[in-house]
C-alpha cells in the first residue's frame, strides 16, 4: 500500500478560523484509490514551516506521496510553490502543467496557478489548488498516473513502456 501525507497551507485554517475542506477531499480520493494517509497537517502560509514539514516527511521515508493544498496563487502569503522548490531535488513540471491544461477546460483562471511538483529522495511532492472543487477535479485527473510514477520512483517498477 502506498503512503501519502497531506499538507494544507492556510493561515485561517491554522488558527482554527476556517474549516479545511480540501485536505479531507484529498484524503477521500486517496483512500478510495488504495493509499494509506499517514498524516494530515494544517500549517500557516509560512515558507519555512511548509518546507520543513515536507522535508521531514520525505527524509523519514514516511510517505511516497505528499499532496499539498492551498498557497499557489498570487497573494503575498501564497508560498507553497517556493516552499516546495526549497526542498525538492528534482522537478516534475509535467504534473502541474497537466493539471493546469485540464483545469483550463473548466476555468480560464487555472492559468493563474503557480503550482509546482518535484521529488525529494523517494517522495513525490505535488501542489494542488486550495478550493475543494479544484482539488477534486485536479486530483481525479492525475491520480491514475501517480501510482505508476511512484512505482518507478521507489524501484517497484522499472519499465515505463509496459502497461
Amino acid at each position: 500500500m502506498k503512503r501519502a501525507a497531506i499538507i494544507t497551507s492556510s493561515d485561517t485554517g491554522y488558527r482554527g478560523e476556517r474549516e479545511d475542506l480540501s485536505g479531507p477531499a484529498i484524503k477521500e480520493i486517496l483512500e478510495r484509490e488504495g493509499y494509506e494517509v499517514v498524516s494530515m497537517d494544517i500549517l500557516p502560509d509560512d515558507r519555512e514551516m511548509l518546507a520543513d514539514r515536507m522535508a521531514e516527511i520525505a527524509d523519514a521515508n514516511a510517505a511516497e506521496l505528499i499532496l499539498t493544498t492551498g498557497g499557489t496563487g498570487f497573494s503575498q502569503r501564497d508560498v507553497m510553490p517556493e516552499a516546495t522548490e526549497d526542498v525538492i531535488e528534482r522537478r516534475v513540471p509535467g504534473i502541474p502543467e497537466a493539471i493546469r491544461a485540464y483545469s483550463m477546460t473548466i476555468t480560464k483562471r487555472a492559468m493563474l496557478s503557480r503550482a509546482a511538483a518535484g521529488i525529494r529522495r523517494k517522495t513525490l511532492i505535488i501542489n494542488l489548488p486550495g478550493s475543494p472543487k479544484a482539488v477534486r477535479e485536479s486530483l481525479e485527473y492525475i491520480v491514475d498516473s501517480l501510482a505508476h510514477g511512484i512505482e518507478i520512483l521507489t524501484g517497484e517498477a522499472g519499465d515505463c513502456a509496459r502497461k
